[in-house]
């Protein structure tokens, strides 16, 4: 599956776009306290238990070569002994957070 390109800040060098920082930021939290009654609080979960099993450095690995590099999701996890499903499952999440990210900064 390819990422395409995303809006993030280090890419387009737009202030007002997301950063990297901000994208990983959001998983952790929502890894950490995931939303309740939320239409995506199953991205939260997902990246509760995606965390709990690589822990926080490959997982900003991921985000980081999705969202900046332009690495495509199962790519993405190459090196890092996580399965390239994984890696779909944290770039989709990754790119989903950071169009909220974005969309609130507009309003």
């Amino acid at each position: 599956m390819s990422c395409g390109v995303f809006d993030v800040r280090e890419r387009t060098e737009n202030p007002e776009h997301a950063s990297v920082d901000d994208v990983v930021e959001l998983v952790f939290e929502r890894a950490q306290h995931p939303r309740e009654d939320h239409q995506d609080g199953n991205l939260d979960e997902l990246m509760a238990t995606v965390v709990d099993r690589y822990g926080t450095g490959p997982v900003r690995t991921v985000i980081h070569r999705v969202l900046v590099d332009g690495t495509p999701f199962r790519t993405a996890t190459h090196t890092l002994e996580m399965s390239n499903t994984d890696g779909v499952r944290i770039g989709t999440t990754a790119g989903q957070f950071l169009d909220e990210l974005n969309t609130q900064g507009d309003g």
